[in-house]
């Protein structure tokens, strides 16, 4: 069996089973002409926040600015320390850097690819003001460690959820709670790609205080409160009508997207496991897994032969993340500072990791086709 026009995400596939309700969605904001802070945004902000157990859902332009905004809100001063993983995309760190922040990076777990919860402790000083923890590939980061950890050093939380939206994190007394709506503030990337993505760039933040959501709304809105009255300085950052619209209709069916990954990833879990040189992804025992990425390790092996060799039986594969931050030019100047410090495993897994294809569309002919090719290349 071939295969043709393989996708990392099949996004066209996903438009033509939601097609009819997506196009008279977009219709009736083209209708009313309300592109700015339309109906649908209020409708969306609220259908998230129930699906979410939130109490407020503020939507903007992007994730990058949500996590900006998400820091501005905590009225950090320049050079207050935020604690970060080392293995992740440059966005998290970026916003910190952005708004003079000292970010202080920190080493990851080798199997689930999340913050390393003694290696977090460990980076706390006296200067360190909020952690982000993300959500890497689709699971919790161990949530219930990081907010005792925050709680023993007074230190706020903000979640980068971009990757897991969708995700249950349960504690150890069995309650559960929906990542991004654990720490003081969540935040989610609505990119197309994502699971809940839309088809441009959104985002949104979540959060359970109230003084914290008014501070968000007034940030993402030039700092006003009231109209023309500008309590502090803010950005402009909304999502536009369309693609809350869009998005209206992807939640409805968000569950279902991750069931879906969930059985692709498990068939990939099938076939490829018993393969000596291949760590399957490592499902953690507090959070269910939405697989925004299925990312492998290579064990033993040239990972960019394997790549090579995908690529000629048309099938795609990509690295996420080549270049760990603490190697990143970009913040030479903070590594300086942190004399000495190394991280083995975000190093270790920036040469291992690549990604299959994963996505809602995925059939098991398809995905067999694909671990197959896999375990072919890496012999």
């Amino acid at each position: 069996m071939s295969f043709s026009n393989i996708a990392m995400c099949d996004l066209k596939g996903q438009y033509d089973k939601i097609s009819a309700d997506v196009n008279a969605a977009i219709q009736d904001v083209l209708n009313t002409s309300s592109f700015i802070k339309g109906r649908e945004v209020t409708l969306f902000q609220d259908e998230l926040a129930q699906y979410l157990g939130a109490k407020h859902v503020i939507a903007c332009a992007n994730g990058t600015d949500a996590l900006q905004i998400a820091l501005m809100a905590l009225d950090l001063k320049p050079g207050d320390e935020v604690i970060t993983p080392d293995f992740t995309f440059i966005a998290t760190v970026e916003v910190v850097a952005l708004l003079g922040l000292t970010p202080v990076l920190v080493d990851v777990d080798p199997d689930t690819y999340n913050l390393d919860t003694a290696a977090l402790e460990k980076a706390i000083t006296p200067r360190t003001r909020a952690i982000i923890p993300v959500h890497l590939f689709g699971q919790c980061a161990n949530m219930e460690q990081i907010m005792a950890i925050a709680s023993k050093y007074n230190i706020f939380v903000v979640e980068d959820n971009a990757q897991a939206i969708g995700a249950d994190y349960t504690f150890s007394n069995g309650s559960t709670q929906k990542a991004g709506t654990i720490g003081h503030i969540g935040c989610t990337s609505f990119f197309p790609s994502k699971n809940l993505g839309c088809y441009g760039d959104g985002g949104a933040l979540f959060t359970n205080d109230d003084a914290l959501a008014e501070e968000i709304r007034s940030i993402s809105n030039h700092g006003m409160k009231v109209r023309y009255h500008h309590d502090r300085i803010g950005v402009n950052s909304r999502l536009d009508t369309i693609q809350a619209a869009v998005l209206r209709i992807k939640l409805r069916n968000l569950d279902l997207y991750c069931d879906s990954r969930r059985s692709a990833a498990d068939l990939y879990d099938k076939l490829l496991g018993a393969s000596s040189k291949l760590q399957i992804p490592v499902r953690s025992s507090f959070s269910s897994h939405v697989f925004h990425q299925y990312t492998l390790r290579l064990l033993n092996g040239n990972r960019d032969e394997v790549i090579k060799k995908l690529a000629e039986v048309g099938i795609p594969a990509m690295v996420y993340y080549p270049i760990p931050l603490h190697k990143q030019k970009a913040f030479d100047v903070y590594q300086k500072e942190a004399k000495n410090k190394t991280f083995p495993n975000s190093a270790m897994l920036s040469q291992q990791v690549f990604s299959l294809p994963m996505h809602t569309e995925l059939t098991p002919e398809l995905v067999t086709f694909i671990a197959e090719s896999v375990l072919k290349s890496v012999e």
